[in-house]
């Protein structure tokens, strides 16, 4: 498949350069790869018709257009949301599908390739069977940019394997209130370590962006997106995402602004903006924010592309919505659903005076800038040749030691962990000991994520078994073991009981939680597995701090394992002592909603 997409490419590049009378003399100026990005951008823009200007800066999800459509209208952009995934979900499907748009993209007279994007959030996690690293959370309590940049090297490989060139991510949020749904997609509280960490990630997603490996990257969402107040959000009262951040532009600044001047000075060339609003202007239609500050001031010179439908939000006056947004300074429109109704829109504003052809030339040229910079007018398709890479043993391997990393030991009364191989009865229970889909969490093949086998990778009952293959392992879900009785007749107590604990899977505002307690269920499953056990260790799979006073009561030794992603095997290697604990919280733990138990920075080595 790939020598076919390299001979279309060539083949249609020579048809382009046959049928103008201007080619058939000389190249044109844009596909001179001896010219600067700058140059070849400003040549193209001189070719494009109005109608092919606005194409560039309209990004649709693919489940609302075929290819030959997105062509038609000159689409600068397609992307998969959460769950955009072909049918098969295989990495094969995913190349042949991404080759198709691109295909047609080349076809149209001037051969404007398309960025293909994605929330690559924690590996190329839409795709069946591919390595699920764990959630940002797990990678900030690692605190190791050597294994965030990894990661990112193997996201994109994943990535280019299936012809994806655009990564939504890294998060560079930094989280004021946990109970916010995204907690899990920043790396912590710490500005320093958004920063360090969100810029490692960035080296390896495009360690030079000029260069094949490459993907462009795309630090979000600008700005204070972790900084909105409860019962502010466009989703009601009892939500926080998508809120308002209600602060002075100095706390704004001195809280979130940072990361993104470091972002920017490490060759940032796409920043998405924040859903959010900073006291009560949308900041998709903030243009001192978009314009004068991360335009002018930190001198970003890539491309502001805006969230999912995030430009309805701005106004009722879809018309009005649209003209404030791009005059604000975003470039590219997700919008996601109706090309035909943006494209309508933005013509109509050009048109009548509101939305400037000055404001248009320059969003388009920022695009086709990045696009030349990325290489993609002579690499515009993935490379087959990885395909057979995706979810190979080397980003397992990686992703195991991510895992073990970023465990964080809360409590171990009496030396209760590690536990030794040599263990007789281990009596395991809870909601997440034998689910894939629990440890990966939200932004897994589906947007919210899901439970069971969604798929491939291991368990922690997996790494149980595996750890200690002599001992007599019981799995009873809620922990039920009561009528197992000993030699007696009285009910049997196994030596060391686990019970891993669980939120269920979320995204975005389906996440917020006004109160951040346990199950019913997995409450029960602790009071019944603590009944039989001379030990009790409680692994607790989240996307944030957890408010549990009564696991810390009942069990010897708690572990926060947040969200490991698919090879939850690797948690068992730190529980028996094969690796140590090294994880310190990202985030303070409370024992109840605004009281500290510990502190960010906490962690004991067992």
């Amino acid at each position: 498949m790939r020598k076919w997409m390299l001979f279309s490419a060539l083949v249609l590049a020579l048809c382009l350069l046959l049928a103008s009378p201007i080619l058939s003399q000389e190249v044109p100026l844009y596909l001179d790869t001896t010219q600067s990005a700058d140059a070849r951008a400003d040549d193209l823009l001189a070719r494009m018709s109005l109608a092919q200007r606005i194409g560039q800066m309209t990004l649709i999800e693919k489940n609302s257009i075929t290819p030959d459509e997105a062509a038609a209208l000159f689409l600068g952009g397609i992307l998969s949301g959460g769950g955009g995934n072909p049918s098969p979900n295989t990495p094969e499907a995913w190349a042949v599908m991404t080759a198709e748009y691109q295909l047609a993209a080349l076809e149209t007279p001037l051969g404007i390739p398309q960025l293909y994007g994605v929330d690559a959030v924690h590996g190329h996690n839409n795709v069946y069977g591919a390595t699920i690293f764990p959630h940002n959370i797990g990678l900030g309590a690692a605190d190791r940019p050597d294994l965030v940049e990894a990661i990112a090297q193997m996201t994109a490989r994943d990535m280019l394997a299936t012809g994806v060139n655009w990564n939504y991510a890294p998060v560079l949020a930094v989280p004021q209130d946990i109970r916010w749904g995204r907690t899990y997609e920043a790396y912590g509280a710490d500005i320093d370590l958004v920063t360090s960490l969100g810029l490692a990630f960035m080296r390896g997603l495009q360690p030079d962006i000029t260069q094949p490996g490459s993907v462009l990257a795309t630090p979000k969402h600008f700005i204070g997106d972790g900084g909105t107040t409860w019962g502010t959000s466009s989703f009601g009262p009892d939500f926080i995402d998508r809120g308002d951040t209600i602060m002075d532009e100095a706390t704004l600044r001195e809280l979130f602004l940072s990361p993104y001047q470091a972002a920017v000075d490490a060759g940032a060339l796409s920043i998405m903006a924040s859903f959010s609003s900073w006291n009560g202007t949308p900041m998709h239609a903030h243009a001192y924010l978009l314009t004068d500050v991360l335009k002018g001031e930190l001198g970003f010179s890539g491309f502001i592309v805006s969230d999912w439908a995030a430009i309805d939000l701005i106004d009722e006056d879809y018309d009005l919505a649209v003209a404030s947004a791009i005059n604000a300074g975003v470039d590219m429109a997700m919008v996601p659903y109706d090309a035909d109704m943006f494209i309508d829109s933005l013509t109509r504003a050009v048109e009548s005076g509101a939305v400037p052809q000055a404001r248009i030339d320059d969003a388009v040229r920022r695009i086709l800038r990045v696009k030349f910079m990325m290489g993609l007018f002579e690499r515009p398709f993935g490379d087959d040749a990885l395909l057979p890479l995706v979810g190979d043993d080397a980003s397992r391997a990686l992703a195991r030691e991510a895992v073990a990393a970023s465990l964080v030991l809360l409590q171990n009364d009496g030396s209760a962990l590690p536990l030794t191989d040599d263990i007789g009865t281990i009596f395991v229970a809870g909601s997440g000991a034998d689910d894939i889909g629990l440890q990966a969490g939200g932004w897994t093949i589906e947007w919210q994520g899901g439970e069971g086998p969604i798929t491939t990778g291991t368990t922690i009952l997996d790494g149980i078994q595996a750890a200690a293959p002599d001992a007599e392992i019981v799995f009873r879900g809620r922990g039920n073991f009561d009528n197992l009785l000993d030699e007696s007749g009285a009910p049997q107590v196994a030596d060391v009981g686990i019970v891993v604990v669980s939120e269920p899977p979320y995204a975005e505002h389906l996440g917020d939680r006004e109160t951040l307690t346990l199950s019913g269920c997995d409450q029960n499953a602790i009071i019944n597995t603590r009944a039989q056990s001379d030990r009790l260790i409680v692994v607790v799979l989240s996307g944030r701090p957890l408010v549990m006073p009564e696991v810390f009561e009942q069990a010897e030794a708690v572990v926060a394992a947040w969200l490991p992603g698919s090879e939850g095997a690797a948690v068992a290697d730190v529980l028996f002592g094969g690796v140590p604990f090294t994880g310190r919280l990202p985030f303070a733990w409370p024992s109840a909603l605004g009281v500290e138990l510990y502190p960010v920075g906490y962690g004991l080595s067992g």
